[in-house]
């Protein structure tokens, strides 16, 4: 039986959007994933080393499940939830999650590690990632891409200036870390295709994924939630499109 507005608004209200897990999003919204494997070709960069820092580790689930940590692992987070989340998962581990601000300077010292990682992360403080990398170390990150799932951000803010649809861009990336000192190694981007089966998905989306649509409340966008309701009972799964790409960069000699 097909469910009610009110119903789907208030299961996906409830719902805790702690951590970096969207598996309470399986089977009401799909999202291709890129071609390369993140997790994959994380786990394979951790096996050589014996120091790795993962930056804005969310949950630490991505971490978690790359494979055996290097013996000396380090991983920051800012959000208090997901704070205990990460120490829980990775300390069994043997990674040390930090609490850090996403401010620099990051809290460790020069050439202290010889990978650092980041999946996703809100803010990219290059020179302190060239700081805290020996010499020969290695950054490897995938990143939001611009203009990702704006097919839903404009529905709700409208049209957005090209400033805007540019930020993010894997050329600005290159150029930032350039300028840090590093040279990037591997660069590849692609755009994939998201949907959303109900509404409850685009709600339990937007409060997990906060600097989507900013200031998100059910209450302030009640109308225009019920309007993509409406259109999704109509005529299918809300299409969006995602912006990846992935960076490796390596610190000279």
């Amino acid at each position: 039986m097909t469910r009610t507005f009110d119903h789907l608004v208030a299961e996906a209200e409830s719902v805790s959007v702690d951590g970096w897990d969207f598996s309470w999003l399986d089977g009401r919204a799909t999202e291709q994933r890129p071609s390369w494997g993140y997790q994959r070709l994380l786990g394979e960069h951790l096996s050589r080393v014996r120091s790795a820092l993962d930056i804005q580790t969310g949950g630490g689930e991505v971490l978690a499940g790359a494979g055996p940590l290097p013996p000396l692992t380090a991983a920051t987070e800012s959000w208090p939830p997901n704070i205990e989340k990460a120490t829980r998962l990775l300390h069994p581990l043997g990674a040390v999650v930090v609490a850090d601000a996403d401010e620099p300077p990051l809290p460790f010292g020069d050439a202290a590690f010889e990978l650092v990682t980041s999946r996703h992360p809100v803010t990219i403080w290059w020179e302190e990632i060239a700081r805290v990398l020996r010499p020969g170390g290695t950054y490897f990150s995938q990143q939001v891409g611009p203009a990702s799932v704006f097919e839903l951000v404009e529905y709700f803010l409208g049209p957005q200036p090209e400033e805007v649809r540019r930020a993010r861009h894997p050329d600005d990336a290159v150029a930032d870390a350039e300028k840090a000192g590093l040279e990037v190694v591997d660069l590849r981007s692609e755009r994939l295709r998201t949907e959303f089966h109900d509404i409850g998905a685009v709600i339990y989306f937007l409060r997990k994924v906060i600097w989507m649509v900013p200031g998100f409340t059910v209450g302030q966008y009640r109308d225009r939630l019920r309007e993509l309701h409406e259109r999704i009972e109509r005529d299918g799964p809300f299409v969006a499109h995602t912006a990846r790409f992935l960076i490796e960069a390596r610190k000279p000699d």
